[in-house]
């Protein structure tokens, strides 16, 4: 098997965090900084959990795909496939309470094990688009401040 390309690595609070937040791929931003979530929709997700009273440094943020797209397009099947492991070892080591799903992607790609609670969110990105979006975003975290 061929070694898998990590632009991005997972990023955060790693010792048992409450919440963890997994994303779809990088970006170019994320390319650039080695960073999740640190472009546009980082910043946006960094306000709404300003808003719940959340600290950014208090979490884990990571994507299901740990490598950039030049096109941004979504990920394949086969790549998702091909990462699972390593986000699942992840989620494993990190051992947060809470995990939150930012899209289509993650919440396809994840399957809900015991003991995480999990809750699924639109991508940030989708959020800052579409005023729907937007307000199913801002309802889920306002579920997970209460949680």
């Amino acid at each position: 098997m061929a070694t898998l390309k990590i632009d991005c690595p997972g990023h955060g609070n790693r010792n048992h965090p409450k919440l963890m937040f997994i994303g779809e791929r990088p970006g170019k931003t994320e390319l650039e900084t080695g960073h999740p979530f640190v472009g546009r929709a980082g910043k946006f997700l960094d306000k709404q959990l300003e808003k719940i009273g959340v600290k950014r440094a208090d979490c884990y943020i990571t994507n299901v795909v740990k490598s950039y797209a030049p096109d941004n397009k979504p990920p394949t099947d086969k790549e998702v496939k091909a990462y699972l492991p390593i986000l699942e070892k992840e989620i494993t080591k990190i051992k947060p309470e809470i995990i939150v799903l930012l899209g289509k992607t993650a919440s396809r790609s994840v399957t809900p094990k015991a003991p995480y609670t999990y809750l699924e969110l639109p991508h940030p990105s989708a959020a800052m688009r579409f005023t729907k979006q937007r307000l199913k975003f801002e309802e889920g975290m306002r579920v997970l401040s209460k949680l």
